[in-house]
């Protein structure tokens, strides 16, 4: 099961970290986008390609420390298709590191387009007699909203290709409250979701206890984490919301199991943007380890050694 893979990695490497990947022109440094400019013009080919240097260089300096990356498919569909190429290069190029790649896409839709979605994020597409892997990644981001109808498609191809998903279950944002904190009878909103994502997963058993219908939960609310941890005691967490959302380590320990298992957290700005706090712009991929060795080691503190 996919998230087995995840999880053996992330005990390997003593890391429940992923980094996101979800570059800005404005967060690269001017000598990466003038070499990409150089090549291909003021155009959004050249766009396209600083994205893409960048992860290269974020990638080298990350993939024997961090177990995962994860790349949002707006700030590639942003650049056009130039930037929907650089997407498909990144995970690429991630994976050739041997690098877990979940693709941040919140896809959300029935039957039929939900089936088109999953065989383009996860699985394989036939064409002119021949089948080809669009994009390729282990895990996409999902919007249960819709119900099973929009669940069910992805699943099979999980259990086809090996792959997982997570269920948008209780997210970082300010404004989330709004529906999720909404008493459907004696349940929230977010519950009765967690609570979908341990039936879904029931048909994608994993081996150390976690299925392959993950959900997303964030740190910003370190309570409903706990908690959730508690009640979905089979679904693995992909935590957003650590570092430039306020989340830090104490907010994050209620993720895990007495294993130091069970979550992923996410920091994207953190990681990518560190250089601009600390060493030259030149040196961004340098800056980028550093911070992911010190989230690392402030996570890995409060948690404690990582045992399959």
């Amino acid at each position: 099961m996919s998230f087995d893979r995840l999880i053996a990695r992330i005990a390997q490497l003593q890391n429940p970290t992923v980094a996101g990947l979800d570059p800005k022109l404005d967060f690269i440094p001017e000598s990466v986008k003038e070499e990409a400019f150089s090549r291909f013009g003021p155009t959004l080919e050249g766009a396209a390609e600083a994205l893409y240097l960048f992860n290269v260089g974020l990638i080298d300096a990350l993939w024997d420390i961090v177990p995962a990356v994860k790349p949002q498919c707006a700030y590639y569909e942003m650049y056009g298709w130039p930037g929907v190429r650089a997407l498909e290069r990144t995970i690429a190029y991630a994976k050739s590191k041997g690098m877990f790649v979940i693709t941040d896409g919140k896809r959300n839709d029935i039957g039929s387009t939900m089936e088109a979605y999953a065989a383009a994020h996860l699985g394989t597409v036939e064409a002119a007699g021949r089948t080809f892997t669009p994009f390729g990644a282990d895990a996409l981001t999902v919007n249960g909203y819709l119900g099973s109808d929009g669940v069910r498609p992805l699943l099979d191809i999980c259990a086809k290709e090996d792959k997982g998903i997570f269920v948008l279950v209780k997210t970082s944002n300010p404004s989330s409250g709004e529906l999720q904190d909404k008493m459907l009878g004696d349940k929230t909103v977010y519950e009765t979701m967690g609570d979908f994502c341990e039936a879904w997963g029931e048909s994608l058993p994993g081996t150390y206890g976690y299925s392959g219908v993950g959900a997303v939960v964030g740190a910003t609310y370190p309570a409903q984490l706990a908690e959730l941890r508690e009640k979905l005691p089979h679904t693995f967490f992909l935590v957003p919301g650590y570092g430039a959302q306020g989340g830090g380590a104490a907010d994050v320990a209620g993720a895990f199991d007495k294993k130091g298992l069970g979550a992923i957290i996410n920091s994207s700005r953190g990681i990518m943007c560190a250089y601009k706090k600390a060493g030259a712009p030149e040196d961004y991929a340098a800056a980028a380890r550093a911070e992911a060795i010190r989230m690392r080691d402030e996570i890995v503190g409060y948690i404690g050694k990582i045992v399959l």
